[in-house]
């Protein structure tokens, strides 16, 4: 665990242009998979915990720029987080940073000299920015967030649902820099009647759609218009690795990372909230105060999935690790408030009957990971049951038991760690 923890000494990653437009040379049309075998690594298997769990750890090198994951899906990528490296690191080193795309064909290399960002619409200017425009035309803006998938922890969803069955690890925190999005929209000028945004990505062509088809996510004109909502173009002080969405990646902090729209290419400025497949069909949730639903029950009326809720979790020490009866045992973790900033995060040593308040690390920012530790003193020999739970700003905090959509989205119930006493 941490270190650092009760410090300021760790360091927040720094961008600059010299290590961007460096990696983006090596990238260029080429691209990174030619010639690049992803079956012939040898590859270690782990359980995760929950039924049907065992999964391959596929070695560092097996896909390009990433380092030791856990393999979901080859194509399109579904990479996850190994749990270890949670308690190493506040901020996700990017070679381990989870990936998740949805197309097969999902693009392996970028043209960075004709790559272009197209600002059109409902706006006085269209815009066509390069990226060597956006990398000096614009401020710098820097801000630590974490990235979630929807479906992050889905494989422990009760009935359980299709789709991808994550552990814990379709998550990652990192510091992000770019420029903010009304940068963009004040050049272009938007004007009257405009009320949304869609944004579309190189990510195209999946059958039984069009093969021009993009991935596109669709946010209100006044979210976008926030100063938060960002175009990333590096993560943790480097470029971010292409499979994370290089060159250019949208970052809406505190929503789920649906709307992160990797390889951005295209805004459109509109007057509605968009018909497409991406926020009609898919990535919907119950329109009911919790986004969940009794299993089975119809005529729920759907909406798109929006903000995240508030996580805990236990990174040390590790679940049936066996300890002293009658010493202290420290405890932690790392816990997020979600949509808003984390407010406190509260400890049970007895199954939840009594709660204490856990001493919370360095605060990099409402939407960042933050640190936690707590120790308790197992009296007797035997199972200890502890729990975590996060609590946001908004009074929003974990339930007992996880809630149930038929996505298995939005899944945040309380931890628990059985110990041992002995």
């Amino acid at each position: 665990m941490w270190e650092d923890f009760s410090t300021d000494e760790v360091t927040v990653p720094q961008w600059g242009r010299r290590e961007f437009l460096k990696m983006s040379a090596l990238l260029g049309a080429a691209g990174l998979f030619a010639g690049h075998s992803l079956s012939a690594r040898a590859a270690a298997m782990i359980d995760l915990p929950f039924v049907n769990g065992e999964r391959k750890l596929i070695p560092a090198g097996t896909f390009p720029q990433k380092g030791e994951m856990i393999l979901q899906r080859v194509r399109p990528p579904l990479l996850e987080t190994p749990w270890s490296v949670f308690d190493r690191h506040i901020f996700t080193p990017n070679d381990q940073f989870y990936v998740r795309w949805h197309m097969p064909d999902f693009p392996d290399h970028v043209d960075v000299k004709s790559y272009r960002i197209r600002v059109t619409g409902l706006v006085k200017k269209p815009l066509e920015i390069s990226l060597e425009e956006l990398l000096h035309d614009f401020p710098v803006r820097e801000m630590a967030a974490v990235n979630q998938c929807s479906g992050n922890s889905r494989g422990f969803v009760n009935p359980r649902v299709n789709g991808a069955q994550w552990a814990n690890g379709a998550m990652g925190n990192a510091v992000w820099a770019g420029v903010a999005l009304r940068e963009l929209l004040q050049r272009a000028g938007v004007k009257k009647g405009a009320t949304h945004l869609a944004f579309r990505s190189l990510e195209k062509g999946m059958a039984p759609f069009p093969a021009d088809t993009h991935f596109e996510k669709v946010l209100d004109l006044e979210h976008g218009n926030d100063g938060e909502v960002m175009l990333a173009y590096a993560m943790n002080g480097a470029t971010m690795p292409l499979l994370n969405g290089f060159p250019v990646r949208l970052v809406v902090p505190g929503w789920y990372s649906t709307y992160w729209v990797k390889m951005l290419t295209e805004i459109e400025v509109m007057d509605h909230p968009g018909t497409g497949f991406w926020m009609t069909k898919a990535y919907l949730i119950p329109d009911t105060p919790t986004g969940y639903m009794t299993p089975g029950e119809k005529g729920v009326k759907m909406v798109p999935i929006n903000r995240m809720k508030p996580r805990s979790f236990f990174t040390e020490p590790g679940a049936g690790a066996r300890v002293a009866k009658g010493h202290p045992v420290k405890v932690g973790g790392i816990a997020m408030g979600g949509s808003t900033a984390l407010e406190r995060v509260l400890f049970s040593a007895d199954g939840g009957a009594h709660w204490q308040k856990a001493s919370l690390g360095h605060d990099y920012g409402p939407y960042s990971f933050r640190a936690w530790q707590a120790s308790f003193t197992p009296e007797k020999a035997g199972t200890h049951t502890l729990m975590v739970k996060a609590v946001n700003r908004k009074g929003e905090e974990q339930p007992l038991q996880g809630g149930w959509n038929p996505g298995g989205f939005m899944y945040n119930a309380i931890e628990h760690l059985p110990l041992q006493a002995v």
